[in-house]
């Protein structure tokens, strides 16, 4: 068993679409009613549905797992040059590389790598 969807309240369905769809690489699936479900290409399915205000936290956050170091450093580029507000900065720690960003409602994205067991 594994988690394979999240689903988030968002002010605007076609900009967080937009948004998660130029920067993390998702694509529109389906809808389910009013709600939009993006999918990723392991099949991990993303709902953004406008059924009221979002509720973005200090503690709660979600995260995009890339496959090198390398990667995470370079998505920190193309992101911050492209306007997204990062809100923790570019973090080494060896056997981790990390940064946030908020996406157009206040949610707090991770986008990391660390090694995985073998």
């Amino acid at each position: 068993m594994r988690i394979n969807h999240l689903n988030l309240r968002v002010a605007s369905v076609a900009r967080s679409r937009d948004f998660y769809v130029t920067h993390f690489g998702l694509a529109e699936y389906v809808w389910h009613g009013d709600v939009l479900f993006l999918r990723d290409a392991a099949g991990m399915d993303f709902g953004l549905m406008a059924d009221g205000p979002p509720v973005p936290s200090d503690t709660f956050h979600f995260g995009f797992r890339l496959e090198t170091p390398e990667a995470v450093t370079a998505a920190h580029a193309r992101l911050a040059a492209a306007g997204v507000s990062i809100t923790e900065p570019l973090t080494d720690e060896g056997d981790l590389r990390y940064f946030r960003c908020a996406d157009p409602d206040g949610y707090a994205i991770e986008v990391y790598w660390e090694p995985q067991p073998a």
